[in-house]
């Protein structure tokens, strides 16, 4: 989520609802899910009569990439993995991930068929046939899933793209809380729309702020079911903290909505519990806030001489951070990498030029009068006025900031930052974070902070950031984040520090565009190396859900904490038959994709 790159250049409406007590009680499933050739797989009629039911949105989904595998020398495979570097390309393919897979962990497979879902009836529909039919199911928004939780093999697809619209609220109450719950300025969200278009809708055109991701193109469901960190988290909490209504279909098959009066236990696991897992969400209403005057950032790289000057500056920097930085103002990352050097990419809300300035002066200060010992150029300090920052008319004029939509007759308003293109299309080989805790910035506590942040430097390198972890945050967005199912620990930390290791678009099996299996095994090695002290510093494993290890040991604890049972219970009311499934959701320990087991 890298908007410093930024700067650098710079100098649907509702069906009737279910509304009952939720989910009558269904027959104990099979224990194996029934995939295509299996006896029980529905026969041509039966997808025929879903199709109907569903207004003809049922497609057959075929991957480009396997047609890829018969031609690997195509003119057309060649296009093709030149489009796997556009994440829009990728957004409007159901048999498409942002991430195609992670070496000795999971591989993107198109699902054999998909309903491209307008309207919650749609959702349900689909929901009651894989229920009935005994299949597998997954649900598609962005598709940004580090861990593969928007795509399986042989599986019916729920791809929520189609359902994007948005609508603006001067004052919203949720559905059965008036009385009881202010009214609020809100947005209400299709589960299909992408921050892009969220940003576009309440910030460029209406002038206010809603606090989503920083990927342009990472869906607004999933980002907030997955707690929702974005550059501005520190100011304005969680996107799960200010979510205030969904409307979701269970797996009953019926349209619910959930909020603080209405099924509260579901509103409440919605929010940061995961996607994929408690029923499909249709739409979110979520919290809009007045917009600061000014977004900004921060962009520097500085390189020590010696291994000596190198350790001061990594106090020196985190010193500084706790002194300077440590507020709802700044957020992104600060880097610790090879070679001796220190990045910079930061973003700001709320201060002008002058006062970011000011703000940097004493670290550039310390770093000029050492020049034996540092290098590093006039950090690049931009500011502009806050309704601009998503405008791609703005954007497009400045180089090196933003790239657009290089397809032929590409909407002019589609654009990633910079910096997130190396995200798109890649194979991950290692990815593990970790949130920290403000107390390792007291001085007593520093010294072990600066010595794994120097060996992970030195090993492989590592990011420090400081939008998602809330220490420092208002006392009222800290008080809305503790109300999410997200894991208490990201209330006392002030980063979440991030390690990864990946290659660009490729795939098993088309020759030339193979994943380096065994390179991605040593990188591995070499960041769980890097990284070994920092996971070591929490007294309890603790991770972002939607930024973390493939293979977490500990998964249910480093998500969730001392949630996790109360999730469990949510789970086993609205899922008793575990209908919905990704890899390390709630209630799935014991699954695999090929059968599952009767929640206990």
């Amino acid at each position: 989520m890298l908007r410093r790159s930024l700067l650098k250049g710079a100098a649907a409406l509702p069906l009737t609802f279910g509304l009952a007590a939720p989910l009558a009680a269904m027959a104990a499933p099979p224990r194996r899910r029934v995939r295509p050739g299996d006896p029980g797989w529905p026969d041509a009629g039966q997808w025929a009569a879903l199709g109907a039911a569903v207004g003809g949105r049922l497609v057959k989904v075929a991957s480009p990439l396997a047609e890829c595998a018969e031609a690997p020398d195509s003119p057309a495979c060649a296009e093709l993995f030149k489009n796997l570097r556009n994440p829009f390309f990728i957004n409007e393919s159901p048999a498409l991930t942002q991430t195609l897979g992670w070496v000795d962990a999971w591989t993107s497979h198109a699902s054999e068929y998909a309903v491209a879902a307008e309207t919650s009836a749609d959702v349900a529909a689909a929901v009651t046939f894989a229920r009935k039919h005994r299949l597998r199911l997954v649900v598609k928004g962005g598709g940004h899933s580090y861990l593969g939780g928007s795509n399986a093999p042989d599986s019916l697809l729920i791809w929520t793209k189609p359902m994007r619209a948005i609508q603006l609220h001067d004052s919203f109450t949720p559905q059965g809380c008036a009385g009881r719950v202010a009214a609020t300025p809100a947005a209400s969200i299709g589960a299909g729309a992408i921050w892009l278009e969220a940003y576009d809708a309440v910030t460029t055109k209406a002038g206010r702020y809603v606090q989503g991701g920083g990927c342009t193109t990472v869906g607004v469901a999933g980002l907030v079911q997955g707690g929702g960190f974005g550059s501005y988290s520190k100011g304005f909490g969680t996107g799960a903290a200010n979510l205030l209504e969904a409307e979701v279909v269970t797996a009953d098959g019926v349209v619910r909505i959930a909020n603080a009066c209405t099924n509260p236990d579901l509103f409440w696991a919605l929010k940061g519990g995961g996607g994929g897992t408690f029923g499909v969400v249709t739409r979110l209403t979520l919290r809009t806030h007045d917009l600061p005057a000014t977004f900004g950032g921060v962009n520097a790289k500085i390189t020590a001489t010696s291994d000596a000057a190198y350790r001061a500056l990594v106090e020196q920097v985190l010193t500084f951070y706790r002194t300077s930085l440590f507020n709802p103002h700044w957020g992104e990352q600060i880097g610790f990498r090879n070679k001796r050097q220190v990045t910079i990419d930061m973003v700001l809300q709320g201060l002008d030029h002058a006062e970011a300035e000011k703000t940097w002066a004493p670290l550039f200060d310390w770093l000029a009068a050492r020049p034996a010992d540092y290098s590093f150029s006039k950090p690049s300090i931009q500011t502009l006025p806050a309704r601009l920052f998503w405008n791609p008319a703005i954007l497009k004029t400045v180089p090196g900031v933003v790239k657009g939509d290089d397809r032929p007759g590409a909407p002019a308003s589609h654009f990633i930052w910079s910096g997130d293109a190396g995200q798109v299309g890649q194979v991950l080989h290692g990815y593990q974070s970790t949130w920290l805790s403000q107390r390792l910035l007291d001085p007593d506590r520093l010294p072990a902070l600066v010595d794994a942040l120097v060996h992970a430097a030195a090993t492989w390198g590592v990011s420090l950031h400081c939008n998602k972890g809330l220490a420092g945050a208002p006392p009222e967005a800290l008080a809305r984040t503790r109300e999410t199912a997200t894991n208490p620990a990201v209330l006392d930390a002030f980063c979440l520090a991030i390690s990864g290791a990946g290659e660009g678009p490729a795939y098993p099996g088309v020759a030339g565009h193979e994943p380096n299996v065994e390179r991605g095994r040593i990188e591995a090695k070499l960041m769980r190396a890097a990284m070994a002290p920092l996971m070591a510093l929490p007294s309890r494993p603790a991770s972002y859900i939607s930024e973390t290890d493939y293979f977490e040991p500990d998964w249910q604890a480093a998500f969730w904490g001392e949630h996790y049972a109360r999730l469990q219970a949510v789970k086993r009311r609205y899922d008793p038959e575990g209908l919905f499934f990704v890899h390390h959701s709630v209630g799935s320990e014991g699954w695999s994709p090929d059968g599952f087991a009767k929640l206990g």
